[in-house]
């Protein structure tokens, strides 16, 4: 990682990972992380990853991954008339994605994105892309440094197809 960071382990979120000291400076998430990423996980809504910064017991940073779908006229021409002409394409959606503020600068944002789309390369199920909705424009200049690019009709939707992410990991 970079910056030097401690070696971190991400795991799935459970019972024994302690959420209440996490900060990331974006209220909404800190909310979602300490009072709502456990639910969702029990209703199979979305699945949360932690990292685990070895030797401390506070979590580095989350991200979530769960199932959507992109509609094909919103993927560029090029890559749209190379797939099925259904309405809709199966992907996977990292949904959030947070770092804690004493673990910034460490490299761990990073670290997350690139075991988010290594669990996406490596899913049995299928999916076409990778998805995240950038909270703003400086999330979306930090997904783009990765090769994540935005979907037509605008927004804050970028996406990678999946087999862009195989070549990351070959």
């Amino acid at each position: 990682m970079a910056g030097g960071a401690a070696p971190c382990r991400v795991e799935p979120l459970d019972e024994r990972h302690d959420r209440s000291g996490f900060g990331c400076g974006v209220e909404p998430l800190d909310r979602f992380f300490r009072q709502q990423a456990g639910q969702d996980m029990r209703r199979r809504v979305s699945t949360c990853f932690v990292a685990v910064a070895e030797g401390d017991p506070s979590l580095a940073g989350f991200y979530t991954l769960s199932a959507s779908e992109i509609l094909l006229t919103s993927l560029p021409p090029d890559l749209a008339k190379r797939l099925p002409r259904y309405p809709n394409v199966p992907a996977i959606l990292m949904g959030r994605l947070a770092v804690d503020l004493r673990h910034r600068g460490k490299g761990i944002g990073e670290f997350l994105l690139l075991d988010a789309m290594s669990r996406t390369f490596r899913s049995d199920i299928a999916a076409f892309a990778f998805i995240v909705d950038a909270k703003d424009e400086a999330a979306a200049a930090f997904y783009a440094r990765y090769g994540l690019r935005t979907l037509d009709g605008g927004g804050r939707r970028l996406f990678l197809p999946v087999a862009e992410i195989a070549r990351l990991f070959a």
